[in-house]
C-alpha cells in the first residue's frame, strides 16, 4: 500500500508549529500544578484555610485531570480536535485570572478543579491532534519530546513563583496563581486558525472539508485523488465507540497503556512532589541541600528523555520500556535496602531513577495515539491520563503517610516493588510499534497486509514482515 501523504511528508514550519502549541498545554500542566506548592503559604496566611483545605486545594486539579480525560477523550473523537484545542486554553486563562480574585477556599478548590478538567482535556486533544500531522519518522521523537514542556512548565512556575514571594510582600500567591493566563493567552494566539486532523475529517465522511485542509498545508499535490485514497483506506470508520477500546484486542493495548502509565506515574509523582521531605528522612538535615539535592534529581527527569529520544527509534519501543522499568527497580531497591546509606549514595540513587524513566516518561504520549485508530484515539489517551492521575493522587497521598507510619526504607521498597511489577506488565504486553505508519500501528485487523501479530510485535520487539516499515 502507498502510504499517504501525511506518513511520507517532510517535517516542516508546519509541524513545528503544531508542535510547539502542543507542548504549550503540557507546559501548562506542569507549571500550574507546581505553582500551587509554592505559594500554598502564604495563600493559607492570607484565607485562613485549614490543613484540609490546602489538601482539597492541591488534590482538585488531580481530580479535575482524571475527570477531564476521561469525558474530553470522548469528546474529543465525537466532535472534532481543533475546536477544543483552543477552547481549552480559552478556559485555563479564565479560571487562572478569576482564582486571582478568590477569598473563599472552596471557589480556590472549584477553580482548580476546573483548570484540572482542561489540562485532562489537553492530554486527549493536543497529543491527538499532533499524531495524526505527524510524518511516520518524526512522530516517534517529536511525540516523545512533548514531556520535556512539562519539566519545563513545573521549572519556570518555582522560578515564577519564587520571584513574587520575594518582589511583592502581600497577595504575591494571587499573581502567582493567575500568572498562568500569560502562557495561555499567547498559545490562543498562536493557535488561531490551527486545522483540525484531515484523518478525523474523513474518519468522520467529511472529504472535501480534509481535501481543502490537506490543500491548505501540503498544497494542490495533496489532493490528488490518490492522496485521498490512500487516507480513506486508513481512514474508513469502523463504528467504534467507547466501549471497543475495552473489547477484543482493543482491551489488551487498554491495559497495558493504563498499567504501564499508573506503575511508573505512582512512584514518580510522589518523588517529584516530596522530594525534599524524602531526602530529610535519609538524614539530608539541611533544608537548603534537600531543596538542591531534589533540583538535581528534577534536572536528571528532563536528561534522562533525552537518549530515550534517540532509543525509540533504534532499540524500539518494546525494548526501551522493558529496560527502562527494569533499571528504574534497581536504585528505588537500594534505597529500600539501605536507608542509612551516605547522602551521596542516596543522592545517586534518586538521579539514577530519575535518568532511567526518560523512557516510560516518552512514551506516555506515544503508546496511547500509536496503539488506537482515530475514532477512538483521544478516548484511549483520556482513559491513560484519568488512570495515571489515579496514581499520581495515590502516591502524592500516601507517600508521606508511609514515611511516618513504616519508614523510609519500607517505602521506598513499595515503591520498588511497584515498579518491578510494571515491568513484568511491559513484558507481557508492550508491543513494538517502531517505523509503523499509524494506520498500520493501530490495527488489530490486517490493514494492507499487516496482521495483529505485525501490529502489537512479537516478543522480541522485532517484526517479523520486513516490509511493514517501508508502506
Amino acid at each position: 500500500m502507498t502510504a499517504s501523504i501525511i506518513d511520507d511528508a517532510r517535517f516542516g514550519p508546519f509541524h513545528r508549529k503544531m508542535f510547539l502549541l502542543t507542548a504549550g498545554g503540557q507546559f501548562l500542566d506542569g507549571y500550574l500544578l507546581s505553582i500551587v506548592g509554592v505559594v500554598v503559604l502564604g495563600m493559607s496566611e492570607d484565607l485562613g484555610i485549614s490543613a484540609s483545605d490546602e489538601g482539597l486545594i492541591g488534590a482538585a486539579a488531580l481530580v479535575g485531570l482524571f475527570a477531564g480525560g476521561l469525558v474530553f477523550g470522548r469528546v474529543t473523537d465525537r466532535i472534532g480536535r481543533q475546536l477544543l484545542f483552543t477552547l481549552h486554553f480559552v478556559v485555563i486563562a479564565a479560571a487562572s485570572i478569576a482564582s486571582m480574585f478568590v477569598n473563599d477556599p472552596t471557589l480556590l478548590v472549584i477553580l482548580r478543579f476546573v483548570i484540572g478538567v482542561a489540562l485532562g482535556a489537553d492530554y486527549a486533544i493536543g497529543s491527538a491532534l499532533l499524531s495524526e500531522w505527524l510524518p511516520r519518522a518524526q512522530r516517534g521523537r517529536v511525540m516523545g519530546m512533548l514531556i520535556t514542556a512539562w519539566f519545563v512548565g513545573a521549572a519556570t512556575a518555582y522560578v515564577v513563583g519564587y520571584a513574587f514571594v520575594t518582589l511583592i510582600d502581600s497577595g504575591a500567591w494571587r499573581w502567582a496563581l493567575g500568572s498562568a493566563a500569560v502562557p495561555a493567552v499567547v498559545f490562543i494566539i498562536a493557535g488561531t486558525g490551527t486545522p483540525e486532523s484531515p484523518r478525523w475529517l474523513i474518519s468522520r465522511g467529511r472529504v472535501d472539508e480534509a481535501r481543502e485542509v490537506l490543500r491548505r498545508v501540503y498544497g494542490e499535490e495533496a489532493t490528488t485523488p490518490e492522496a485521498i485514497e490512500s487516507l480513506q483506506v486508513d481512514e474508513t470508520a469502523h463504528g467504534l465507540g467507547f466501549a471497543e477500546v475495552f473489547r477484543g484486542g482493543y482491551l489488551r493495548r487498554t491495559a497495558f497503556v493504563g498499567l504501564f502509565w499508573l506503575l511508573q506515574i505512582v512512584p514518580l509523582f510522589a518523588i517529584y512532589t516530596f522530594g525534599p521531605t524524602i531526602l530529610n528522612a535519609f538524614g539530608m538535615s539541611s533544608t537548603n541541600d534537600s531543596i538542591i539535592g531534589s533540583a538535581l534529581i528534577s534536572v536528571l527527569f528532563v536528561i534522562g528523555c533525552l537518549p530515550a529520544l534517540r532509543l525509540i527509534d533504534t532499540l524500539g519501543r518494546r525494548l526501551l520500556i522493558i529496560w527502562s522499568f527494569a533499571l528504574m527497580t534497581i536504585p528505588l531497591a537500594i534505597l529500600g535496602l539501605m536507608p542509612t546509606a551516605p547522602v551521596a549514595v542516596v543522592i545517586a540513587c534518586f538521579c539514577a531513577y530519575a535518568f532511567f524513566s526518560g523512557g516510560p516518561n516518552i512514551l506516555e504520549f506515544i503508546y496511547p495515539t500509536e496503539l488506537f485508530p482515530t475514532e477512538v484515539r483521544a478516548t484511549a489517551v483520556g482513559i491513560g491520563t484519568a488512570v495515571s492521575r489515579i496514581g499520581a493522587a495515590i502516591g502524592t497521598y500516601l507517600l508521606p503517610i508511609g514515611l511516618d507510619l513504616i519508614g523510609v526504607g519500607a517505602t521506598m521498597l513499595i515503591m520498588a516493588a511497584i515498579t518491578l511489577l510494571g515491568f513484568a506488565i511491559c513484558v507481557a504486553l508492550a508491543p513494538e510499534t517502531r517505523g509503523r505508519r499509524l494506520a498500520d500501528a493501530s490495527a488489530t485487523s490486517p490493514v494492507g497486509a499487516t496482521a495483529e501479530s505485525q501490529a502489537m510485535g512479537d516478543r522480541t520487539g522485532v517484526s517479523h514482515d520486513p516490509s511493514a516499515v517501508d508502506r
